[in-house]
């Protein structure tokens, strides 16, 4: 089984071996970011299921280590963003090295046409199954949908405030960049809010102490960029808050598609700055939801506390919220940056110039003649 990211592989991978208890199924996760060393050992040992990333899956097949010439069943999963993440050259490699006689199912929330390509190319009489009734939308009826023109330095204090109104549980801020996200995070910490980030720059170990605290309910907030939170399933997730406006409809449904699961009700909110308002139009378009003008919002808009319910006289700050001091990194202007460098400070290469000798004498500096505009060094014994 093929997924585009290392969180829902892991995911996955739960979920089969909850189903396959009682059936002694040998499984494997192979990603990126771990040792090979495990995942070679457990394929040599023999294994009936492997859940991996495109990346991993080719490298341990070119390294002889993964045989998928006796692939009985081959899965495709969010097949849409592995494309949209550069996988497809990854995915074609694979499916070559696998016999043609298998199964093959793909699973796909869309289906552009590189996709519809992808299978027809490679699977033989593929049959389309689409999981929704004949007048289904895009986004499901479930999940109430409100879209505010806000300020991009305003943002941080708007989502502060909706964190506090009536009836959050859990929530997902996507943003378009992994610095903002990681931003973000880090301003809600400051602000008293449990939050966490999860992106690209994060390494495995920290991504995935974010979901379990997430998944715990220890944070309730999850900053996280497109990418990483691809498909994953966390329950109790009652807000989705888009940080800009999507890049394209897809990426709406599938953020949005994050709440109102299993017949639970949702909201979802997006923040849509002024340079987006046209891009905004087209997915409204696209996928009638029937916002085209968002309304001009800010954190103190009477509009914003009476449509998600926020508590009248809501702050953006817990109360006792005390900012965290992080690490900055040393500037042209930062004079530790200097004495880092050469590993002693200046205090202490001036306090060991001046140290007294055991006799209680300063130790003499050679001094340096010039001869003609050339440094000479002085001859041993020479007096200077």
């Amino acid at each position: 089984m093929i997924t585009p990211t290392r969180e829902l592989t892991a995911q996955v991978a739960r979920d089969i071996e909850v189903a396959g208890t009682k059936l002694d199924v040998r499984m494997l996760t192979i990603y990126g970011g771990t040792a090979y060393e495990p995942q070679l050992d457990a394929l040599s040992d023999g294994i009936d299921i492997a859940v991996g990333t495109p990346g991993r899956l080719l490298d341990l097949a070119n390294r002889r280590a993964l045989d998928l010439s006796k692939v009985q069943i081959l899965v495709l999963d969010e097949a849409d963003e592995m494309l949209d993440l550069g996988f497809l050259p990854d995915i074609e490699k694979i499916l070559a090295k696998t016999p043609k006689q298998r199964q093959t199912l793909l699973f796909s929330a869309t289906m552009p046409t590189p996709i519809l390509t992808l299978a027809r190319a490679t699977l033989n009489r593929p049959v389309n199954i689409r999981a929704e009734g004949h007048d289904a939308k895009a986004t499901v009826p479930d999940v109430e949908q409100f879209v505010y023109q806000a300020h991009d330095l305003d943002k941080p204090e708007v989502v502060a405030r909706i964190l506090q109104a009536s009836g959050v549980e859990k929530v997902m801020v996507f943003s378009r960049t992994k610095r903002a996200a990681q931003r973000l995070a880090d301003e809600l910490v400051d602000r008293g809010f449990p939050a966490a980030a999860i992106h690209g720059d994060l390494n495995q170990a920290a991504r995935e102490r974010a979901l379990k605290n997430f998944r715990s309910g220890k944070v309730n907030t999850l900053v996280a960029t497109d990418v990483a939170a691809r498909g994953i399933d966390i329950s109790g997730i009652s807000h989705v808050i888009n940080y800009e406006c999507p890049d394209t409809d897809a990426t709406y449904v599938h953020r949005v598609g994050r709440t109102a699961r299993a017949g639970n009700t949702g909201i979802a909110v997006t923040l849509v700055d002024w340079a987006d308002v046209t891009r905004w139009k087209t997915i409204d378009k696209s996928l009638e939801i029937g916002i085209p003008e968002p309304t001009e919002t800010y954190s103190s808009s009477p509009h914003l506390y009476t449509d998600l319910d926020i508590p009248e006289g809501t702050r953006g700050r817990l109360p006792g919220a005390v900012p965290v001091e992080r690490p900055r990194k040393a500037g042209r202007d930062d004079p530790e940056r200097g004495r880092r460098r050469r590993g002693a400070s200046t205090a202490e290469a001036k306090d060991t110039a001046s140290a007294p000798t055991e006799r209680g004498e300063r130790p003499k500096r050679r001094r340096r003649r010039r001869r003609a505009g050339v440094e000479v060094a002085p001859a041993e014994g020479q007096a200077q």
